[in-house]
């Protein structure tokens, strides 16, 4: 597989870390497989940031899982966005929208999910789930299927 080195500026570089939400740190290579319809799954065990009314952490597991088109996103570039969010003040549920509304708008993925397992504060876990399939396509199905049952995987 062959990735243009000229458009990826994270990666082989020097890491900078943000100290402020940056959705301007992710970065897309080519699909050399768009033909194919696949599964790619980034687990960011790690995952921090702020309560916005309190400025405590929150600490979770994001899971993000797509099904790619032609535009693919870089895993450094997007460590380098999850760790943007360690300084960010929002509620869990933003966190998970947000990231997936991120990636939706990068990569026009053909189907995506991003799920949050937040440790639990005050003796409560919470584990938003978001999802996004390509409008009129089997993608949108898959979409509606796996959020009637995200809870089962």
């Amino acid at each position: 597989m062959s990735r243009n080195r000229e458009e990826l500026g994270a990666l082989g570089r020097r890491t900078e870390y943000s100290q402020n939400y940056a959705p301007e740190v992710l970065e897309t290579f080519e699909n050399q497989h768009p033909d194919n319809d696949y599964w790619v799954r980034f687990n960011c065990p790690e995952f921090t940031t702020l309560c916005p009314i309190t400025g405590q952490p929150d600490f979770a597991e994001i899971r993000i899982s797509y099904i790619p088109d032609l535009r693919m996103v870089e895993s450094k570039s997007l460590k380098l966005y999850l760790f943007s969010f360690r300084n960010h003040g929002d509620f869990h549920e933003d966190c998970v929208n947000t990231i997936m509304k991120d990636l939706v708008r990068l990569m026009d993925p053909k189907y995506i999910e991003v799920t949050g397992l937040f440790t639990p504060r005050g003796g409560i876990s919470i584990y938003p789930y978001a999802n996004y399939g390509r409008p009129g396509t089997k993608f949108e199905r898959l979409a509606e299927e796996r959020f009637i049952r995200h809870d089962l995987h």
